[in-house]
């Protein structure tokens, strides 16, 4: 799987110890999601490195089409909106923002973009 980290340098770095010896190939290393989205790089998944919980590494994985998702979430459309902007199935929005709350841990669309915008996956 080739990933991009995103988040702190010394978030990063933790995590990408902890990925050492995996199988996971790390492609990139970006402060935000927009700067990953820059390097238009082929990757599987950005992997979020958000700081400590204990000793406990705390990441979550959004796909590049879950960013995609979550940004014309901030926007404000509609699931319908947003599958006509990509060319989906608004039954696969819903999959999308189901598992993208589930990632965040978000109880409703409104609280994963606000989630996203505080841990800079997004910015409003």
């Amino acid at each position: 799987m080739r990933i991009a980290l995103v988040g702190a340098p010394a978030d990063r770095s933790r995590l990408q110890a902890e990925l050492d010896g995996t199988t996971i190939e790390i492609v990139g290393e970006f402060p935000s999601v927009a700067a990953a989205h820059a390097a238009d790089l082929d990757i599987d998944a950005l992997l979020i490195a958000t700081p400590t919980a204990g000793d406990e590494i705390v990441a979550e994985a959004l796909t590049p089409r879950e960013v995609e998702v979550l940004e014309l979430l901030a926007e404000g459309l509609s699931n319908k909106a947003v599958a006509e902007r990509l060319g989906i199935s608004d039954q696969t929005v819903k999959f999308h923002v189901a598992s993208i709350s589930g990632k965040l841990g978000a109880s409703n669309r409104t609280d994963a973009v606000r989630r996203a915008a505080r841990r800079g996956l997004i910015t409003l």
